[in-house]
């Protein structure tokens, strides 16, 4: 029997899930490995397919004691000793590419994923260790950011890489439309901007399933964010863009396959709940800053949780990309103090 979502006239497809570090069959030759998440986010799911001789998988989990040990006794129960093939990678955050390393050494199994995601993680794996750049300190300082806000965003620079185990120094680039055969089944890449520069979906035309990574969630609505390395970058621009995109892209009956969450069909009417949900946002966001606002101070507009220490950086990061989506389209100007604080104001009409 399944589950309806009655917030976006979604249904789960399953009632029960695997318990973590359990798997689950979910169609033939295709499991579910659902894995424990150390932030407030506390789980992922990981997708095995069985493909006879060995075994690709999509996504993989942080570089934890407790991953590596899950996936020893997956090696183990569920592909019975046979090897790893090759890892797909969603994307480039480290609950998704933490293991690929990892796991790609293990077995000499190819990297697969996409060309601006593969080359960012390695980028943001180096970072690990270092001083925080000039840069950084300007854009939080420009945010609103406080002198132990500051200080918070220097001991977390370089987290990134203390989750992610070294990556392939060579990898098999995914493209838009690229189809790729798992098992006996094609599936097609499809490309997401937005969450992060180029995230990878694949669709089974003939299974009529949606890997979604955090390209489509049932529950929650992934961050999308401008980070210092590319301030005037428009992330909430490609996001919709995105979400209207795979409107096109998949049927609506489609079973998605999230990285987070409960697989589900009703894929149109969540995708049309999280452009709504942006659009709400933005026109509370014109609404509060009626008069002139720092980023810091645009969150009461933007979010119903409490923000501190755990989630400041993705928080700071969304609100600002709320506000330049804002500014590109005419809506909002922004203006620099002698502190190098912004201010933004909305357009008067």
């Amino acid at each position: 029997m399944q589950a309806k979502d009655s917030s976006s006239r979604i249904q789960y497809e399953f009632e029960a899930r695997p318990e973590t570090g359990e798997t689950q069959q979910i169609a033939p030759g295709l499991y579910w490995l659902r894995m424990h998440l150390p932030f407030s986010l506390a789980h992922i799911n990981l997708w095995l397919f069985d493909e006879g001789d060995s075994w690709s998988i999509v996504d993989t989990g942080v570089a934890t004691d407790e991953c590596k040990d899950i996936w020893r006794k997956t090696f183990a129960e569920t592909m019975q000793g046979r090897p790893m093939s090759r890892v797909i990678a969603t994307h480039l955050h480290p609950d998704h590419i933490g293991c690929a390393g990892w796991l790609a050494d293990h077995f000499e199994a190819p990297l697969w994923m996409s060309r601006d995601e593969y080359l960012l993680a390695r980028i943001l794996v180096a970072d690990t260790g270092r001083a925080t750049p000039e840069e950084g300190d300007r854009f939080y300082t420009a945010a609103g950011f406080e002198p132990d806000q500051l200080e918070h965003y220097h001991r977390m620079f370089g987290l990134f890489g203390r989750f992610v185990s070294a990556l392939p120094e060579s990898f098999h680039r995914l493209s838009d439309n690229d189809l790729v055969v798992i098992g006996t089944y094609e599936w097609q890449v499809i490309i997401g901007k937005g969450h992060s520069p180029e995230h990878v979906c694949l669709y089974c035309e003939k299974l009529n399933m949606l890997i979604s990574g955090d390209q489509l969630l049932p529950t929650i609505s992934s961050n999308v964010s401008v980070f210092p390395t590319e301030p005037e970058a428009d992330p909430l621009a490609d996001w919709m863009d995105s979400l209207r995109m795979l409107k096109t892209r998949v049927p609506e009956d489609v079973l998605v396959l999230p990285a987070h969450g409960k697989p589900f069909r009703g894929a149109h009417a969540r995708l049309d709940e999280l452009i709504h949900e942006h659009e709400d946002s933005l026109m509370k966001l014109e609404t509060f800053c009626a008069k002139p606002r720092r980023a810091v101070d645009a969150f009461p507009a933007l979010f119903k949780s409490k923000i501190n220490n755990n989630n400041l950086i993705m928080a700071t990061g969304e609100s600002i990309a709320h506000l330049s989506y804002l500014r590109k389209k005419g809506r909002m100007t922004v203006e620099r103090d002698e502190n190098g604080v912004d201010w933004h104001t909305t357009m008067p009409g």
